[in-house]
């Protein structure tokens, strides 16, 4: 297995993205699919270490009877985090991705036809960019992105913080990570497979990020940087509240 590229920051502040970033976005991650998931699942422990301190933070294990639900940002394949988070029955979870390649699998990986599995009823797939999704004020106890929001040009990531905090009932969590580097727009053309996996980020940096989110209305619980070491690269990642009022 190929490890990742790390893509080449530009610290050009005029820095525009390309017009047709998403449909490219989506085209990369409909080929790479299949590497992607071989190399992602098996680098899960910082994933699964942050969704373990949100989880001990929602009514999983205190209130098994009281109703959860969940938006998750670019689930991919579904594993392990969505399967995580519908391991709990009180949970259920809206998962987007841009990727309808990438939900074909998380379908077959999550919601079998023979026999049905405990997801049915419980798990929502949702395909096309995020900015674009729409709900009604108030209706997710917790957002989930991880290594996703990250592909939003910098504006829109701003744009999509303000949405989760509609979105996000009072007292409603955000469990993210975002780029611990200050760049306007970084790509790579091809990221984990030759001639495919044309890629692209950008961030705000760590206190950027930081502000925004405060920004946004949210209260910052946890903030760590961590080296994500196939990638050599540094994340921020953040657990941060709602005002319950």
């Amino acid at each position: 297995m190929a490890e990742q590229t790390a893509p080449p920051l530009d610290p050009n502040p005029q820095y525009d993205p390309p017009a047709d970033l998403k449909s490219r976005m989506k085209a990369s991650y409909d080929a790479i699919a299949p590497k992607y998931n071989e190399w992602t699942v098996s680098h899960s422990a910082t994933r699964l270490r942050y969704l373990d301190q949100l989880l001990s933070r929602l009514p999983t294990t205190t209130s098994p009877s009281a109703p959860v639900s969940v938006l998750e940002l670019g689930a991919g394949c579904g594993l392990p985090v969505t399967q995580k988070l519908l391991a709990h029955a009180n949970l259920s979870v809206t998962a987007n991705d841009i990727s309808s390649a990438q939900l074909s699998i998380a379908r077959a990986n999550l919601l079998p036809d023979d026999p049905p599995g405990p997801a049915h009823g419980r798990l929502t797939l949702l395909d096309g960019d995020m900015l674009a999704l729409d709900f009604a004020p108030a209706v997710f106890d917790a957002v989930v992105g991880m290594y996703s929001i990250i592909h939003l040009p910098r504006a829109e990531q701003v744009e999509m913080l303000r949405k989760i905090v509609a979105w996000l009932k009072p007292g409603g969590w955000l469990l993210a990570n975002f780029a611990a580097d200050e760049f306007a727009g970084a790509e790579a053309q091809n990221w984990l497979e030759e001639e495919k996996g044309w890629m692209f980020w950008s961030g705000w940096g760590s206190e950027g990020t930081l502000e925004k989110v405060r920004e946004a209305g949210l209260e910052v619980v946890v903030r760590e940087t961590v080296e994500d070491l196939p990638d050599e690269k540094f994340f921020l990642w953040i657990l941060a509240k709602k005002s319950e009022s």
